[in-house]
């Protein structure tokens, strides 16, 4: 069966603060043409700028994605490109009016809730895939990382995460098709550890950050004067940790919704291919660095078909 490019029925939009710049803002997803793929537009930019939403416009993977051109930039890109890829969405304009998409809790859940209102419309023309005919790898042995992607007549992953820590060690998340992405996958929310955010704070980071926009790990023990001096930067009430070393101002949805975090990261930044994949990914200890090397790999290897 024939399968058809998507877009959206309406416009859309969501709004936020970015996580590293703390600017408030709004995103918005346009219905476009067959064949438009995606792309960004900085409109609060002169000239407004547009971005298209591939592999070879990464220009930095520290502590997110972020991709550039035509002078212009917009960071964190995964949760929305993930959105789009697990929604099946091949066509959009996205237009933001700063240069980072909104966090809100670290997830993807609220850009699918936008994209379902919106609704999906079928366009005129056939899908195309990234079809993987061959085992590509790829391994980044200072970070024991390992990717690999094969052939498969779907779009499936397998992540595993191992932090080395007491409170995050081995976890691993299975994604067998993209049907699953919106319950399984899109509310998993991005994490850190407690003694990370300090120092982000003090490098002029995270400034949208929130105790609500991530869970928090803690890994070393930690007098709870130190906690509540982290909560006051964050002008949060005071919080503790609970039993399996995460601040107890948030409830995990599964056991292993890091895991499945990374998962996600791993479906927005393939997105970057600009066409969906064909293909069974195993990873081990992935990161966007790893993530968009992979794919600048694939890229290079790739061939594209029709969905016949």
């Amino acid at each position: 069966m024939t399968e058809r490019q998507t877009t959206l029925e309406i416009p859309v939009s969501v709004e936020g603060q970015g996580l590293h710049t703390g600017t408030m803002g709004k995103m918005t997803f346009y219905p476009a043409p067959a064949n438009h793929g995606i792309k960004f537009k900085r409109i609060d930019l002169e000239g407004q700028p547009l971005i298209d939403a591939l592999i070879e416009n990464v220009i930095s993977t520290s502590r997110g994605t972020c991709i550039g051109s035509n002078g212009a930039k917009v960071y964190t890109i995964e949760h929305v490109m993930a959105a789009l890829r697990g929604m099946n969405i091949d066509n959009a304009l996205v237009e933001i009016n700063m240069e980072e998409i909104p966090i809100k809790d670290g997830s993807s859940k609220y850009f699918v809730k936008a994209i379902r209102e919106a609704g999906i419309r079928e366009l005129d023309a056939e899908r195309e895939y990234i079809e993987i005919t061959e085992n590509i790898s790829i391994e980044i042995p200072e970070k024991k990382t390992r990717i690999e992607i094969r052939p498969s007549k779907r779009f499936s992953l397998n992540v595993t995460i191992d932090f080395e820590s007491r409170v995050l060690g081995e976890q691993t998340a299975v994604m067998d098709d993209i049907k699953e992405f919106q319950d399984k996958i899109s509310p998993c929310r991005t994490f850190v550890f407690l003694h990370e955010l300090e120092f982000l704070l003090k490098n002029n980071l995270i400034k949208g950050g929130d105790l609500n926009n991530a869970i928090v790990f803690v890994n070393h023990q930690l007098p709870q004067s130190e906690i509540d001096y982290l909560a006051d930067l964050f002008h949060k009430p005071r919080v503790k940790v609970n039993g399996n070393g995460i601040l107890n101002n948030l409830s995990l949805y599964f056991d292993n919704e890091p895991a499945r975090h990374k998962l996600l990261d791993m479906i927005g930044d393939l997105y970057l291919l600009g066409k969906p994949i064909k293909g069974h990914v195993t990873a081990y200890r992935p990161g966007h660095h790893a993530n968009t090397e992979f794919a600048r790999l694939i890229s290079d290897k790739i061939s594209v078909v029709t969905n016949d």
